[in-house]
């Protein structure tokens, strides 16, 4: 059993990861905070879903828009870093009883695992929309190889969201999926076509019957359609958690309870 699988067995499946939408970052073009400011932020929203059950936690730059391609730059690899030891010293004691993950946009792969590599995270990769984006398997895992970091599990999103695929429009997802596991990614993410829309059906069923990875959904889950992907290793939910279901804004924490009620009735 691979080390994200073993990990995921120990934790109620599907596994809820609530996002941490870090403030924009010192150097982005929307930031205004300092990094304490930042920093208070983070540990906030950790307390937050530590308190409502939500024990796994993705910590990613989302407000550093409009993105960059790798190399990102010191000042984000070491504000994530930062903000990702936050959270871990708000969990304190419970740490062991959290799965804990970062992102790195745009395109971040080797900084992500930097940053995992030095907060005990695993790290998500992928593909965007600010310009063409090669996939980088082979150096991205070498990279891992080379710091000693094979304890950071790397999960994948396939046809992502906000991104063209008319390259690869003769593949299905399940093709992609299949592809992921044999260049040794350690789950995948199926999402939508942007940020909060439903992952269709026929994609999370084509994905999970083509590889032996764990599937994540990546966007779109709410209280109301979470039944239909109860056989998901892991729902990613951002915007749901969050007032008037919109990304940018604060964590509304009767949404969070809504949805995690909403969770265990169908679990049961």
């Amino acid at each position: 059993m691979s080390r994200l699988k073993n990990l995921l067995s120990k934790f109620p499946q599907p596994q809820i990861f609530g996002m941490i939408h870090v403030p924009a970052l010192p150097g982005t073009p929307n930031s205004v905070h300092t990094i304490e400011q930042i920093l208070d932020k983070v540990k906030q929203e950790a307390e937050v879903y530590a308190k409502n059950d939500v024990t796994g936690i993705i910590v990613e730059n989302m407000h550093d828009i409009p993105y960059i391609r790798s190399p990102i730059g010191p000042e984000i690899v070491a504000s994530m870093t930062m903000a990702c030891d936050a959270v871990n010293r708000i969990l304190g004691s419970r740490r062991d009883d959290f799965i804990l993950g970062v992102q790195v946009l745009a395109q971040g792969g080797q900084e992500a695992i930097s940053v995992a590599h030095s907060t005990e995270c695993f790290v998500f990769s992928h593909v965007a929309d600010e310009g063409w984006m090669d996939a980088n398997a082979g150096e991205l895992l070498r990279f891992r190889k080379k710091i000693g970091a094979d304890q950071v599990a790397v999960i994948t999103d396939v046809k992502k969201k906000h991104s063209a695929h008319s390259v690869t429009s003769d593949l299905t997802i399940g093709d992609i999926a299949h592809a992921a596991e044999f260049f040794l990614a350690d789950g995948i993410v199926v999402t939508g076509k942007s940020t909060g829309k439903e992952v269709s059906m026929t994609d999370f069923e084509d994905a999970c019957s083509s590889t032996s990875l764990p599937v994540f959904i990546g966007s779109g889950v709410t209280h109301s359609n979470v039944d239909a992907f109860k056989s998901a290793a892991g729902l990613i939910v951002g915007s749901e958690f969050k007032k008037d279901g919109k990304w940018q804004n604060d964590l509304d924490e009767a949404r969070i309870q809504r949805f995690v009620e909403a969770l265990r009735k169908i679990s049961k």
